[in-house]
């Protein structure tokens, strides 16, 4: 029965505490047979994790009356492969900031650990060797922070605690109370400057690329670079280049490819810190995820503004519809 209230969650319900009444919840994570109708489907939550616009390829096409499709991740750029599939007005909504702290926590970590040589240590440990070095330290470095959305000024203020520079950069020039934002037109100008650069931007098709063979020219030597935004901001083979000639030391929860294949440099080459996009990946990951979700749809019953809705299909009325 099409009554408008049919919600589909990627996780059981009894695991989402203060779930607003009134909707029919059906449990679907993208494996297994669907369970029920998807032509009665209003608000989908797609499943959280890799490769998620491949099961729901086939689904969308199914789900006329599809009001809301919310994602759980911060970046869209995978969907767009989908969006004709959306019906006319359906709100495609992503998950933006609900990772912040522990997507913050990684990129500030990876910094240290490459400032510190964490990784060249353990590398001493793999092979039993004691081999004291003098490292460097963040204390008055300055830290280009590129991207001050959620993550990045989550980063920024974790950075404050280690005595450094935070330089802010972000699409539009602006103050803030954490200080001046610079407009990415001043990026080009600041990164001879930096001594670390930790790219938090979202991917779109400005910052595609924004870290070419150019721009990674312009760092100086010794500079420390920390990805935990999107692969594609970056030029993955320039950065090999600069890498393997000592130039940058690079700490990267992200890649471009993604995975990583086994036989690509990136995995061999000293001064190359990887994680394979773990950053959102704690225990708090879950329960992060079932708030928001049920944050989300407590808005959607009372007809309110949702969170993070970054477009509507073409053919939508102005204003969003109410549940």
């Amino acid at each position: 029965m099409k009554d408008g209230r049919t919600v589909w969650l990627p996780f059981h319900r009894d695991r989402i505490p203060g779930l607003p009444d009134g909707f029919s919840y059906s449990h679907w994570d993208g494996s297994g047979p669907l369970p029920g109708d998807p032509a009665d489907v209003r608000f989908l939550i797609a499943p959280p994790r890799p490769g998620a616009e491949r099961v729901l390829r086939p689904v969308l096409p199914f789900m006329p009356d599809l009001d809301v499709l919310q994602l759980l991740s911060s970046g869209y750029a995978h969907m767009t492969p989908l969006l004709g599939d959306l019906p006319a007005g359906c709100r495609l909504a992503t998950g933006r900031g609900v990772h912040r702290e522990a997507t913050a926590e990684l990129a500030v970590t990876l910094l240290l650990a490459l400032c510190r040589g964490l990784d060249q240590f353990a590398a001493h440990q793999a092979e039993g060797t004691w081999r004291p070095e003098f490292r460097s330290s963040l204390l008055g470095k300055r830290v280009l922070v590129v991207g001050y959305g959620a993550v990045g000024a989550a980063v920024a203020a974790r950075l404050s605690a280690f005595r450094c520079e935070p330089v802010l950069v972000a699409r539009t020039a602006r103050t803030t109370p954490a200080g001046r934002v610079h407009g990415v037109e001043d990026l080009h100008a600041l990164l001879p400057t930096a001594d670390a650069v930790v790219v938090c931007a979202p991917l779109t098709g400005r910052t595609r690329g924004m870290f070419g063979a150019d721009a990674l020219d312009l760092l100086k030597d010794g500079t420390l670079l920390v990805n935990v935004a999107r692969g594609e901001l970056v030029d993955t083979s320039a950065l090999v280049r600069q890498v393997r000639a000592g130039r940058l030391r690079v700490g990267l929860d992200v890649t471009d490819p993604e995975p990583l294949p086994a036989d690509h440099p990136l995995w061999q080459l000293p001064g190359a810190l990887i994680t394979p996009h773990v950053a959102a990946f704690t225990d708090t990951f879950s329960t992060m995820n079932t708030d928001f979700v049920a944050r989300q749809l407590h808005r959607y019953a009372r007809g309110a503004d949702l969170e993070n809705v970054v477009l509507t299909s073409p053919g939508a009325e102005a204003g969003e519809r109410a549940a």
